[in-house]
């Protein structure tokens, strides 16, 4: 599964609300550590059907980049039951990725 695109339509019910630990990956298509990371991401939403991968353009959704204190991106968020688990600034290699989920 690819990763899902978040807005501030959509958040609540797919973040919020989601019964899945969600992965957040706050970026910018100018942003070049974000397009590094993007393949990484990509492979997490395949291999880990468990967990919600979600991305967020802060360009595009500033009000949720503000609501996060997403000041630098890339910018990953792990939240469960609707609660910021934990957060990690920078591009990061796929399995410091994955231990931010364990």
């Amino acid at each position: 599964m690819s990763p899902l695109k978040i807005t501030s339509q959509n958040f609540e019910q797919e973040v919020l609300k989601s019964d899945k630990k969600v992965l957040i990956d706050f970026y910018a298509d100018w942003c070049g550590p974000c397009r590094m990371l993007s393949p990484v991401i990509e492979e997490i939403a395949e291999e880990m059907p468990e967990i919600k991968v979600c991305k967020i353009n802060v360009d595009e959704e500033p009000q949720l980049a503000v609501q996060f204190k997403a000041m630098t991106i890339p910018m990953l968020v792990v939240m469960d039951q609707g609660k910021v688990v934990t957060t990690s600034v920078g591009a990061k290699p796929k399995a410091a990725v994955k231990k931010l989920l364990a």
